[in-house]
């Protein structure tokens, strides 16, 4: 097989890889700008697979969102609000807390220090369902329930995950400015924030994604611990109103309101897709 035709191949697949992944957000997007009648019937599948609407009705989004919760608008907007309150404290909360750990074990020596590594590598492989009972008690009993208190305050204290890759970023970096920084008269403290976290951009984009995409798209957490409609997420809200207006009727406000909810996501990979890239290779490389 020449050389071209390997190429060829190659490429083909990826195409049609990428068209199989795609069409279902397309044809998400088509049936939430189609008319109630021709969404419906593609949705039970009477009728063929819509691959651009007969007619754009951008007034689906409108009606959507003014559905959503009790209020006209209010729903939506109490949703958004609580989801990127959440998502944003998560991602400050583990971006500096993952950072400050990895930066202890690759740079401070003290004793115990590869038994505690390997043991909250260990973490890793506890699934999560078998803290979910524990910590919802916990944290009922601090009366943390009903509040972003339980979604949020664990973010503070790292993720295991991203703390590996940061201490596979960081033991790469150079002691000699580590050595320069002590002598300017930084403390550890300060060795972390003016010189470590900057030189980590890869690694903090590449965490600042992921947390950003699993919080924003979590329904778990905030099934468990928000009660109150105006403690809803995103999530949430698209869950009760898919509940509420999932017949075939109303199948292309339902899509109306996905392809909202999934917008931030898509934006933010497109945004970041470079710094996403470089951060799993810089994740990857050997400590």
């Amino acid at each position: 097989m020449g050389r071209w035709t390997g190429r060829f191949l190659v490429g083909l697949a990826l195409t049609i890889g990428s068209v199989a992944m795609l069409f279902p957000l397309w044809w998400m997007l088509v049936i939430s700008l189609e008319s109630p009648q021709r969404a419906g019937a593609a949705a039970e599948g009477g009728g063929s697979i819509a691959v651009w609407p007969e007619e754009i009705h951008w007034s689906n989004y409108a009606e959507a969102l003014k559905q959503i919760g009790t209020e006209p608008w209010q729903g939506f907007f109490d949703a958004l609000a609580n989801s990127i309150v959440i998502t944003v404290l998560v991602v400050i909360g583990t971006v500096l807390s993952s950072s400050l750990v990895g930066f202890a074990f690759a740079r401070i020596n003290f004793r115990g220090r590869r038994g505690l590594f390997l043991l909250m590598l260990a973490t890793m492989m506890l699934p999560a369902q078998v803290t979910m009972i524990p910590l919802f008690l916990v944290f009922r009993s601090m009366g943390w329930i009903d509040t972003i208190l339980p979604l949020v305050i664990p973010a503070f204290f790292g993720s295991a995950f991203f703390i590996f890759m940061y201490r596979q970023f960081i033991a790469q970096i150079s002691e000699s400015l580590i050595e320069a920084a002590r002598i300017d008269g930084y403390g550890m403290l300060g060795i972390w924030w003016r010189i470590i976290l900057p030189m980590c951009k890869p690694v903090t984009a590449i965490t600042a994604i992921f947390t950003f995409i699993f919080v924003w798209n979590d329904f778990l957490g905030p099934l468990i611990y928000l009660h109150s409609d105006d403690q809803s997420t995103l999530a949430l809200a698209l869950n009760s109103f898919r509940n509420q207006y999932g017949g075939l009727d109303n199948v292309h406000l339902l899509m109306a309101v996905s392809v909202v909810t999934m917008i931030p996501c898509v934006v933010l990979f497109f945004a970041a897709q470079r710094a996403f890239v470089e951060g799993i290779g810089a994740g990857a490389v050997k400590g």
